[in-house]
C-alpha cells in the first residue's frame, strides 16, 4: 500500500519536472483559445462556413448526395463526418446538420432534409437514425470546382485522409446565411441577407473598387431574415453598423388587424423575429398576462399550422391597436435585437471585424483565386490531352507499322518512342488503345478535338494573362448566381422577406399607461418619509397606523397609472410610478430606499403629476420662481435638481399656480400681495426675492384670482375672504417687507 504513492521510476524524484504554473497555463490556455477561434467558432470569410459545416458538406459530396439523387440516412452522414474528419460528439455534428436544413434558421438551406427536422416552436429534430438528407442547389455551388484544384487540401486529424481548407464558395454564403458563434474572448454574429442584393453589391464593387459602404447600401438595404419581420432602425444606424462591422438591428413581428364584426377586432401576428421560438414567446406573453402587466390584452392564442398565426385579443374594442402592439413590443420578444458583429477569419487565418465592403471584397478575391486555380488545372488537363491526341494522330497515320511493332518487337514501347519521337505518355496511350477504337480513330475526329482544345487553351491562356478578363469572368459568375437565386428566377426563395419601416412614435407615458392596470389608490406619506399606496380612494385618514413616533404628513388620491412627484428641502424633485409604491400592508418603505435622497433632506410635499400644471416654488429665505410641472419629472433614481438652495436656506413650499396674484406671509406674520406676472418662469435656478425678512423666513404662500379675493381658514375652519379693496394696504411690489396680517388671520401663519 505504502508504495502506491511513489512516482514511477523509483523514489529519487527523477521523473518529476518542475513547471512554472503561470507559463504552463498561458501556453495551454492560448492553445485552447486559438483552436476554438480557428477550428470551431468563427466562420471563414470566403465560404462563410465553420469547420464542422465544411466537413458535413465535403462528406455529403463524397457520399454523392447530390440534389438530383437519393437521400441517405443522417446517421450515415454523421458517422462519416465523425470518423474521417471531425473527431467530436455525434450529437454536435447532427445538430449542425439539422440547422443547415431548417428553413426558419437558414435563409438559403444547404441541406435538403427528409423527416422531422424540428420546427419554429423550438422542438428538436427526430433522432438521426430516422432522418435523411442530401445537398441543396446552394451547396453544389459552394462545392463547385472542388475536384479541379480550386482550393487547398490539408491532412485530416489522423492524417489518413485529406479535407478542403476552405470551399470554392461560388455562393456568398457568409452574408447570405449569416453565422453566429462564441469563441474565447471574441464572438461573431452575422444576420442573413438577400443573395440577389449581395450579388448586385459585389458586381458594383468589381466595377467600382473604391465604392463606399454607403454606395453598397443602395443594393444591400439590410438583413433579410428567413422568418421575415420588420426592421425598425433608421438608415443611419444600419449604415454605421455596416461600416464598423458592429451594431444591432431592431426587428419586430409583422401583424395586421382583423375585423371581427360589430366593431370588435383582433391583432394577428404572421411573422416573428428571427431566432425567437414561437412557443416560448407565447408562454412568456401568457405569464405577463397573468401577472397583469398587459392590461390592454385579454388573451393570446396560437392558431398556427404550416404558417405562423398568433392571435391577440384586446380587452375591449376601444383599445388602440397600435398602442396594444407597442406595449407588447416593449415587454415581449415580438420585438428583438439582433446583433451584428462581423468577426470572421480573414483570409482563413486572422480573426478580424470587417465592414460590409471588406467581407464582399474578400469573397471576390477568393472567387478570383478559385477561377485562376481552376483555369490552370484545366490548362494542364488540355495540354496532357493534346499531347496524347498528337500521339494518336501518329498512330493513326502509321497504323500498320504500329501493329507490326506491337506484334513483333520485344519492347514495342521503346521502339515506337525512337521511331516516331514519341513521349512516354504518348506511347503508353497508343499501347493502351482498344482495338475497337481503331475504327473510330479517324483523323477528322482527332483533328477536330485537337482544334477545339487548342482554341480553349488559347482562351484560358488569355484569361490567365489578363486580370481584367479574370474580373469579367468573376462578374459573370456572380451575376449568374444572383439571377439563379434571385426573385425573378426563384420567387419563393429569392424574394425579400424582411421589410423596413420607422417605429411609430408613441408617447412614452401612453405606453407606460398601457402596461399598468388602472386602479384607484391613496398615497400616504408619513412625517419621517415612509411611503405606501393603499387600495381605493380613502376618505378617512384617522384609521391609518404609523410606526412609533411617526404620524401622517400628507395623503392624496391617485391612479396606479399616475406618476407621484416628491419635492424635497434640497430643491430636488423625484418621480415614482404609483404602481411601484409598496402596498398598504404594514407601514410602507422609507423614501430613501425607493430613490437616492440625501439623508439631510426631508420631503416638502408629494402629489400626483399633472403635466398641464405650473408650480410656484419658494425657499425659506423668501426666494421663488414658477416652473412648468412637465419640466420637473425625473427619469432616474437620482432625481432632478430644480431649485438651487444653499444652507441654511432650504426649499420650503411648492404650490400649484392658479389665478393672477401671489399672497405671501412670513414667520413674522407680515403679509404681502403682488401680481403673479412679477415672478419669472424658469426650469431651474434660485429664483427671485418674493418677500424681504429681517429675521425668520417664509410661513406660507398662495396664488389666487384677485376678482374672487383672497381667502383663508381659521382654526375653527371658518372661511374669510378679502376683496381687492380690503387688501389695498397689503398690495405692494415684489420683494417688499409687507404689513402685519389683517385681523382674523390664522395664528398658525398658514392660509389653511
Amino acid at each position: 500500500m505504502g508504495n502506491s504513492l511513489v512516482p514511477p521510476g523509483g523514489d529519487d524524484g527523477d521523473n518529476i519536472e518542475p513547471v512554472d504554473l503561470r507559463r504552463a497555463l498561458e501556453e495551454r490556455y492560448l492553445a485552447y483559445a486559438l483552436s476554438t477561434i480557428m477550428h470551431r467558432a468563427l466562420p471563414d470569410v470566403r465560404d462563410g462556413l465553420k469547420p464542422v459545416h465544411r466537413r458535413i458538406m465535403h462528406t455529403m459530396r463524397l457520399l454523392r448526395l447530390n440534389p438530383d439523387q437519393g437521400f441517405a440516412k443522417c446517421a450515415r452522414i454523421v458517422g462519416d463526418v465523425m470518423g474521417k474528419f471531425h473527431p467530436h460528439g455525434d450529437q454536435a455534428i447532427y445538430d449542425a446538420l439539422v440547422r443547415l436544413a431548417q428553413s426558419f434558421s437558414m435563409r438559403y438551406p444547404l441541406v435538403d432534409g427528409q423527416g422531422n427536422f424540428g420546427n419554429i416552436d423550438g422542438d428538436s429534430a427526430a433522432a438521426m437514425r430516422y432522418t435523411e438528407a442530401r445537398m441543396t442547389d446552394v451547396s453544389t455551388h459552394l462545392l463547385e470546382g472542388i475536384t479541379e484544384d480550386a482550393v487547398d487540401f490539408r491532412p485530416t486529424y489522423n492524417e489518413e485522409d485529406e479535407e478542403p481548407a476552405v470551399l470554392p464558395g461560388a455562393f456568398p454564403n457568409l452574408l447570405a446565411n449569416g453565422s453566429s458563434g462564441i469563441a474565447v474572448g471574441m464572438a461573431t454574429s452575422i444576420p442573413p441577407h438577400n443573395v440577389a442584393e449581395l450579388c448586385d453589391a459585389a458586381l458594383h464593387l468589381i466595377t467600382a473598387p473604391d465604392a463606399s459602404v454607403a454606395d453598397l447600401m443602395q443594393f444591400v438595404e439590410g438583413p433579410d431574415f428567413p422568418t421575415g419581420g420588420i426592421i425598425v432602425d433608421d438608415r443611419a444606424t444600419i449604415l454605421d453598423a455596416y461600416e464598423t462591422g458592429r451594431g444591432s438591428f431592431r426587428v419586430r413581428a409583422r401583424w395586421h388587424q382583423e375585423d371581427q364584426g360589430r366593431g370588435t377586432w383582433i391583432a394577428v401576428v404572421t411573422e416573428i423575429p428571427f431566432g425567437v421560438q414561437k412557443s416560448r414567446l407565447i408562454e412568456k406573453t401568457a405569464e405577463l398576462l397573468l401577472a397583469r402587466k398587459l392590461p390592454l390584452l385579454e388573451d393570446i392564442r396560437d392558431e398556427s399550422a404550416e404558417d405562423i398565426r398568433v392571435v391577440l385579443v384586446p380587452k375591449s374594442r376601444s383599445v388602440d391597436p397600435a398602442l396594444l402592439m407597442e406595449s407588447l413590443f416593449k415587454l415581449t420578444e415580438l420585438e428583438s435585437r439582433i446583433g451584428l458583429n462581423m468577426n470572421v477569419l480573414s483570409r482563413g487565418r486572422v480573426p478580424n471585424v470587417l465592414s460590409l465592403k471588406g467581407v464582399l471584397q474578400e469573397w471576390l478575391e477568393h472567387r478570383k483565386e478559385v477561377l485562376v486555380r481552376r483555369s490552370r488545372h484545366r490548362l494542364a488537363e488540355i495540354e496532357r490531352r493534346l499531347e496524347i491526341l498528337a500521339g494518336y494522330l501518329i498512330a493513326y497515320l502509321n497504323i500498320d507499322e504500329v501493329i507490326r511493332i506491337i506484334r513483333e518487337e520485344d519492347e514495342p514501347k521503346k521502339v515506337m518512342m525512337v521511331r516516331w519521337d514519341l513521349t512516354d505518355a504518348q506511347a503508353e496511350a497508343i499501347l493502351n488503345m482498344r482495338l475497337r477504337a481503331l475504327r473510330k480513330l479517324e483523323e477528322i475526329e482527332i483533328r477536330k478535338e485537337h482544334g477545339e482544345l487548342s482554341e480553349e487553351k488559347k482562351q484560358i491562356e488569355g484569361l490567365l494573362a489578363s486580370e481584367a478578363k479574370q474580373w469579367q469572368t468573376v462578374a459573370w459568375q456572380v451575376g449568374e448566381i444572383g439571377k439563379k437565386f434571385g426573385p425573378e428566377d426563384n420567387p419563393e426563395l429569392g424574394s425579400r422577406r424582411t421589410t423596413f419601416s420607422e417605429a411609430p412614435d408613441h408617447d412614452l407615458s401612453d405606453i407606460h399607461h398601457a402596461m399598468v392596470e388602472k386602479e384607484p389608490v391613496t398615497v400616504v406619506v408619513s412625517e419621517k418619509g415612509w411611503l405606501r399606496a393603499m387600495k381605493g380612494h380613502l376618505s378617512d385618514y384617522s384609521a391609518l397606523s404609523f410606526k412609533e413616533g411617526d404620524k401622517l404628513k400628507l395623503a392624496f388620491h391617485a391612479q396606479t397609472t399616475d406618476k407621484v412627484l416628491i419635492f424635497t428641502t434640497g430643491g430636488k424633485f423625484y418621480t415614482i410610478g404609483a404602481d411601484r409604491l409598496p402596498g398598504g400592508r404594514g407601514h410602507g418603505e422609507p423614501v430613501r430606499i425607493i430613490v437616492d435622497m440625501d439623508n439631510d433632506q426631508a420631503i416638502v410635499t408629494a402629489f400626483a403629476h399633472d403635466p398641464q400644471r405650473r408650480l410656484l416654488l419658494a425657499s425659506w429665505a423668501g426666494n421663488g420662481f414658477v416652473v412648468p410641472e412637465a419640466e420637473v419629472v425625473a427619469n432616474t433614481r437620482k432625481g432632478r435638481q430644480v431649485m438651487n438652495v444653499k444652507a441654511p436656506d432650504e426649499a420650503k413650499l411648492c404650490v400649484p399656480v392658479a389665478g393672477d396674484h401671489v399672497a405671501i406671509v412670513g414667520e413674522n406674520r407680515k403679509l404681502l400681495v403682488f401680481p403673479l406676472s412679477d415672478v419669472p418662469e424658469m426650469t431651474r435656478g434660485k429664483g427671485v426675492r418674493l418677500q424681504k425678512y429681517k429675521d425668520g423666513g417664509i410661513a406660507d404662500i398662495k396664488t389666487f384670482a384677485m376678482e374672487e379675493g383672497l381667502s383663508w381658514q381659521d382654526s375653527a375652519e371658518r372661511t374669510f375672504t378679502r376683496s381687492r379693496e380690503e387688501l389695498a394696504e397689503w398690495i405692494g411690489a415684489r420683494a417688499a417687507a409687507g404689513r402685519m396680517a389683517p385681523k382674523g388671520f390664522p395664528r398658525t401663519g398658514k392660509f389653511g
